[in-house]
């Protein structure tokens, strides 16, 4: 693999060509000092792999020499740009400069002026450059003809698709066609996509978070108001201890650790809790194993002796926490130490240093990502965590918080504006007053939705879950709650080996009436239709078909990292090949549908490859005309590209500009944290900068200061819920709590005549969640210094979950029999996101079946750093694939020794499913003796088979290998349909 292209020895650059910029001569200079080859040292070396945490703040361009100028010619006349984007793997964030000559993308730098990522690349983000070419790409849009792909057109593929779309719709409802959207959908694509499915009229769409993150946000939401990380990954460099549960972050979202270890330098306790001894754990004061699933018992160890020890934080505990008292008295009396280490198996003396550390190093922090969300009892876990931070004081200051780190680069966008199930953009919900403020924004009526819904009632309900989707498929009619099956799929960007149950996924796509991927790689799903399935579960009817989608760098939008921030990418190259831009394709099949004047009423066109295609730039401000819940009201794209060529003002630590302008536009950033990060309350014109830290009432609102969210009434039980007095954010002139604003409360304070005659006109009747002037929002905040959603108390209390405090329960399929009868799990439920949902049924069947003794380890699953999601994309890059070639399983010498399995040899891992996994055997001590780990990316082997001829030819990724997921179980989160990846159990055997 060549990284520059030799002319005699010397090499052809055009950054030295007369007219070239001193940038791209900077960037040439570093290439120059390149070797002509890379082999897989040089590029670990150069990702940064050899220092342990996947950062590169070197100089780095994975190229090939690609120009469009005839051989040879030499000429001065080469246009050479530098365009800015975003990496698109990870939520981290990391900005990149893509150098674009006569329109091909010829190399890439990190940006050193960013804020978020200093420089630094890891693997994935080193090697960006290959989606500009492409080699492994879906290229044409092609149909599924007697088990092979073949090349069509896309007026056929629209034309034929959309005609299935409606035969389905005539005979079984718009409920009988599901979309899986994408996390990897920038904020425009994301919002329009739910917008189009509420113009098809169904709620049976999802994407990625339902199974990363959803009880996070569930969890975190009804703590304390939003379900979000609180701080940034910056603010990590002011915590004075930091407690990582279930992440594993210099694999996961390795530029994050660059601030970890700023703080670690300064001092930093880091204690890192897992099943695994990961690159993390490497860097940790103090490593804590436990057994999966068994973090609730951990957490409420540790509160047992800071609680003990009167280690809480009384006095912000009684001005801002509801309910601590009842958590109190609860983990005093059932989380002994003894307890404790009888459910998680973390000896006492470690449970208490823990607790010492957390305690007396403060602000302290706590990061989790999927280790604690994938559980049916996910949404108890993270509010478990939520409530040791609030005990510490540590919620709404800078060094503390619960610094959740999301997934894809835009899954926390796509979670706050795009296709969930539950929720119109902004998780505004689905009431009725909901869908007519969005008809207003969207302009159009709302007796017009309505009636594209099968009924009202259907309107208002929420939809399947992609968890679930296959069940959709599968279940017995009369046991769902629609009135069809589902009979059309479409995977818009989404892989299907990220979830569980891969054998039944396999026979429901057999039984679909039409099955679409949109996407830039086929993935796993082309191979698995194709791949012949069992006798009798094929549809004679079926449709197969694949549509390319342009990448992330083919298009430009805003992408909202995980600690709340936009940016805006810009178009880095047209898309290639015949791939087109998902809010193309998503207004494309509107036209053939009957409702594309609608869907882009608000939008003006433009022009890519001769076809119209809706500008970012307006979906953008419809957002920010809509979602007014969030503040994702002040993020316009004129800010935002501001801010993207103006990285350079912004404090690394802090994130808040030190003031200057952007020299293009004139905008003064001053004030301004970067990105905007939301909430960005109130309109453009009103310049909140955003909120870097969320509920920090030291800071005035206007400052990014705020509260706990007033979302869960005023009082409950004869107990406030309302913050007391003397609690309240930096200069209100409220000083106690109070409930949201609405006119009614404006005019009763007497702040009503504040408003603008227009403003008074939008607001009458309205609150500031649809007051469609942002009036409320500017005199609330502006005049007023008081927050627009109230100023309450948390809830370490809950009376809308399944338990009111967090309760530990045994996993569905687990290897402790004897601890069920006391932490049993959840009743099962008989219609919940409108699918029947086993719990206690499933775990008493795998008892009396003695599951346990047949399949005695756990299994769990995680990242590499090489790979990301599903893995088809990143396995597709020969670059990264060079780095990790075979899926494997990390098994514990003792367990080894007993099969008779050495490192590097075959093994075979079953689960209850039926299924049996080929993979490489990796004997480690990074698990224990009970524990196996599997990475998640991997696909395109099955059951020992390769799926090589079941993709389309040359759109096959370079590395296959087993997806964990085939072998996965049963299990759901019991408020948000999350699966249960992390806790499953398996055997192993030498193959």
């Amino acid at each position: 693999m060549l990284l520059a292209k030799k002319n005699n020895g010397v090499y052809s650059d055009p950054a030295h060509r007369e007219g070239s910029s001193r940038f791209v001569q900077s960037l040439s200079r570093g290439l120059s000092n390149a070797l002509p080859t890379m082999d897989r040292r040089s590029f670990l070396r150069r990702s940064g792999l050899g220092i342990g945490v996947g950062l590169a703040a070197s100089q780095l361009s994975l190229v090939k020499k690609a120009s469009a100028a005839a051989p040879g010619e030499v000429n001065g006349s080469s246009k050479i740009e530098v365009k800015r984007t975003v990496c698109s793997h990870c939520s981290v964030g990391c900005a990149v400069d893509a150098v674009v000559e006569n329109g091909v993308w010829v190399r890439q730098e990190p940006v050193f002026d960013s804020p978020i990522n200093l420089g630094a690349h890891c693997a994935k983000g080193a090697a960006l450059r290959e989606h500009g070419h492409g080699e492994y790409r879906l290229r044409y849009p092609m149909k599924l003809v007697a088990g092979k792909y073949e090349r069509i057109s896309w007026d056929t593929a629209l034309n034929e698709i959309t005609a299935r779309m409606l035969e389905l719709r005539k005979a079984s409802g718009p409920d009988s066609v599901y979309v899986v959207g994408s996390s990897k959908h920038n904020n425009e694509q994301a919002y329009l996509l739910r917008k189009w499915m509420s113009f098809w009229g169904s709620n049976n769409c999802d994407h990625q978070a339902r199974i990363c993150h959803s009880t996070t946000v569930a969890g975190v939401a009804n703590t304390w108001g939003y379900g979000a990380m609180t701080n940034s990954f910056n603010d990590l460099q002011n915590s004075k201890c930091a407690l990582y549960i279930g992440s594993n972050a210099a694999e996961a979202h390795p530029v994050s650790m660059l601030h970890l270890l700023h703080a670690k330098e300064k001092g930093c306790k880091v204690i890192v809790v897992d099943p695994r001894f990961t690159r993390t754990a490497a860097k940790a004061d103090e490593f804590v194993r436990l057994r999966s699933g068994s973090d609730i018992p951990f957490l409420f160890g540790v509160l047992f002796h800071i609680f003990k020890n009167g280690w809480e934080d009384t006095q912000y505990i009684n001005d801002r926490v509801y309910g601590m008292d009842k958590v109190k008295e609860e983990v005093l009396a059932k989380w002994t130490p003894d307890k404790v280490e009888e459910a998680c198996g973390v000896p006492e003396a470690t449970v208490l240093n823990v607790a010492t550390m957390m305690s007396q190093n403060r602000p302290s922090t706590l990061v989790w990502c999927m280790g604690q969300t994938q559980h049916t009892t996910g949404n108890a876990i993270v509010r478990a965590s939520c409530i040791l931070q609030l005990a510490l004081g540590n919620i709404g200051k800078s060094g503390g918080g619960t610094n959740i780190f999301r997934g894809h680069d835009n899954v926390q966008g796509a979670t706050d504006v795009g296709p969930n199930p539950d929720s119109l953009p902004g998780y505004y919900g689905l009431t009725q007053g909901s869908w007519k403020h969005f008809a207003k924004v969207w302009g159009v009526d709302f007796d017009w939705i309505q009636g594209r819904y099968a009924s009202p009632a259907m309107m208002g309900k929420p939809g399947i879950t992609v968890s679930r989707w296959i069940d959709g498929v599968m279940e017995k009619n009369e046991f769902i709650d629609q009135d069809s099956n589902l009979r059309g799929v479409f995977f818009w960007g989404h892989a299907p080996n990220s979830l569980t149950r891969g054998l039944e996924m396999k026979r429901a796509m057999d039984m679909l009436d039409l099955l679409v991927v949109i996407d830039p790689y086929p993935s796993a799903t082309a191979a698995m239709a194709a791949m012949p399935g069992k006798a009798g579960d094929l549809n004679p009817n079926r449709a197969v078909y694949l549509l390319p989608a342009a990448t992330q760098f083919e298009t430009n939008g805003s992408v909202t990292s995980s600690n709340r921030s936009l940016q805006w990418r810009e178009r880095v190259i047209e898309p290639l090949w015949e791939s087109r831009t998902d809010h193309m394709i998503m207004q494309q099949f509107a036209d053939k549908l009957g409702f594309g004047k609608e869907l882009s009423k608000n939008f003006k066109m433009q022009q890519v490859k001769g076809m119209n295609e809706p500008m970012p730039e307006d979906i953008l401000r419809e957002i920010n005309k809509s979602c007014w819940s969030i503040g994702y009201t002040g993020q316009s794209p004129e800010r935002l590209k501001a801010h993207m060529r103006s990285m350079h003002l912004f404090d690394p630590k802090t994130l808040q500009s030190r003031g200057g302008k952007d020299k293009e536009s004139g905008y003064d950033t001053t004030g301004d944290f970067f990105g905007l990060p939301w909430p960005c309350w109130g309109t453009p014109e009103l310049k909140h900068p955003g909120t870097a830290n969320l509920y920090d009432t030291s800071k005035h609102v206007m400052n990014g200061g705020g509260n706990f969210r007033a979302n869960f009434g005023v009082e409950r039980e004869g107990k406030n819920l309302l913050a007391e007095d003397g609690s309240h954010s930096l200069g209100s002139d409220i000083t106690t709590g109070y409930p949201e604003f609405d006119h009614i409360l404006m005019k009763k304070l007497g702040w009503w005549d504040e408003l603008s005659e227009p403003e008074k006109s939008a607001a009458g009747g309205k609150n500031w969640k649809t007051d469609s002037s942002g009036g409320i929002i500017r005199v609330v905040m502006k005049n007023h210094g008081c927050y627009p959603f109230g100023n309450a108390k948390a809830r370490a209390v809950v009376w809308n979950f399944p338990d009111a405090i967090p309760q530990h329960r045994e996993p569905l399929y687990g290897i402790r029999p004897d601890l069920v009868a006391k932490y049993p799990t959840h009743d099962d439920k008989k219609t919940f996101w409108r699918l029947p949902t086993l719990y206690k049924t499933i775990q008493d069947r795998n008892i009396a079946d003695k599951v346990h003794e047949k399949f005695p380890l756990i299994l769990t699953s995680g990242r590499l750093v090489e790979y990301e999601g599903g893995g088809e994309e990143t396995r597709s890059n020969p670059w990264l694939a060079e780095l990790q070639q075979e899926m494997f399983v990390e098994i514990n010498p003792r367990v080894a020794s007993e099969k008779g399995i050495r490192n590097g040899e075959r093994a075979w891992v079953s689960t209850p499913t039926g299924a049996r996994l080929n993979v490489q055997a990796l004997v480690t001590e990074r698990v224990g003796p009970d524990t196996v780990f599997m990475p998640f990316h991997f696909s395109g082997r099955w059951q020992g088979a390769d799926m090589l001829a079941y993709y389309p030819a040359g759109a096959n990724p370079v590395v296959r290998g087993e997806a964990v997921n085939t072998g996965t179980t049963y299990g759901y989160d019991s408020v948000t349909m999350m699966q249960e990846t992390k806790t499953t159990v398996c055997s192993i055997e030498r193959a």
